[in-house]
């Protein structure tokens, strides 16, 4: 069978383009993977056009169009998803510039797809004592309880990404003082985070445990499940629902219905903001490429916008009132008309 054009230059675009010149990360190739997937998908059910069949005379504006309407009508997504599908092509159709100029034309047409608006969502997090609520509900007496709450204090003190912390291994945590550790976020871009004395100590005793301290194990995922195989989103997400659920049991006022790990990031970087933390210093916990990002947790705190303008609040009214408002007469007169 003859291989498509639109299967070299895709096959092309994602093992060497993306991870050789531009640096994605593995994340970002898969995100984009199941893009084109979808696409393929939507090209054979759709247009009973096949994959060996899909060739890049047969791509247009129309059909990419098409495709996105059909994420969003026929598979239920959001416009925010049909957002990060449009990157995944947009990204595609760029690289199509300078390997297919031929078609040029067509190129610039889709890559004129506008972006769809979509409502920013409010910010959710825990409060501390919502916090100290889910860390009290793992079972210490059991390993997969130890291992849990290792596991879920890690994520809120760091304010890693659920993938940053499924990606970590007992080399990249740094158990003598000062205590670190190294998270590899968005694009492959690394950072150090510091680590507080409680969260050393109790790493260090699941870490003992699991035998993770042993030079051997230095590159073994640090948390894994009862096959010793690295965690994914949906165990970790499992893990964190299944606490959280217990824990909405005993108080629902701290524990919200919906409760992601991204939640625990955002709860870290608020109780920072609050606690006088300087936003600079939390871009850099949190890994943001600039602080104009990390600025939306202060646009979110109205405790700390009440406490600014109570600080700066100077009372300009009159002390005495105003004598047609202690004056029976003059108001039954007004409410007479």
């Amino acid at each position: 069978m003859k291989p498509t054009d639109f299967s070299k230059y895709l096959t092309d675009f994602l093992t060497r383009y993306m991870p050789g010149e531009i640096g994605a990360s593995s994340n970002t190739i898969a995100s984009y993977k199941d893009t084109f997937i979808l696409f393929l998908i939507f090209s054979k059910d759709r247009k009973a056009i096949p994959a060996n069949k899909l060739t890049l005379n047969l791509i247009t504006q129309g059909l990419i169009v098409e495709f996105l309407e059909w994420i969003e009508t026929e598979r239920k997504c959001s416009a925010a998803t049909r957002n990060v599908r449009l990157a995944a092509l947009n990204s595609f159709f760029r690289y199509l510039q300078y390997q297919n100029p031929e078609n040029l034309l067509e190129w610039q047409r889709i890559l004129s797809i506008p972006v769809k608006k979509t409502e920013k969502p409010t910010i959710k997090y825990l409060t501390l004592d919502g916090i100290k609520l889910l860390l009290q509900e793992p079972d210490q007496s059991k390993p997969s309880g130890r291992r849990d709450l290792a596991l879920l204090s890690l994520m809120y003190d760091s304010g890693a990404r659920v993938q940053e912390i499924i990606d970590l291994s007992p080399s990249m945590i740094r158990l003598e003082e000062p205590c670190t550790i190294k998270l590899i976020g968005k694009g492959n871009k690394a950072r150090i985070v510091p680590l507080m004395e409680s969260q050393i100590e109790l790493l260090k005793r699941y870490m003992i445990e699991q035998k993770l301290m042993d030079p051997s194990a230095n590159m073994y995922p640090l948390f894994s499940n009862n096959k010793k195989e690295k965690l994914t989103r949906a165990g970790v997400n499992y893990i964190l629902g299944k606490y959280a659920k217990q824990a909405r049991i005993k108080n629902p006022a701290l524990i919200p219905e919906k409760l992601s790990c991204h939640c625990l990031r955002h709860s870290k970087a608020m109780h920072l903001l609050q606690s006088g933390v300087n936003l600079v210093y939390i871009r850099d916990i949190l890994g943001h490429t600039s602080v104009q990002v990390t600025e939306i947790y202060a646009r979110t705190d109205s405790k700390m916008k009440r406490e600014a303008i109570e600080k700066a609040y100077t009372k300009v009214t009159p002390e005495e009132t105003p004598v047609w408002l202690v004056n029976d007469d003059l108001l039954n007169w007004l409410k007479s008309f």
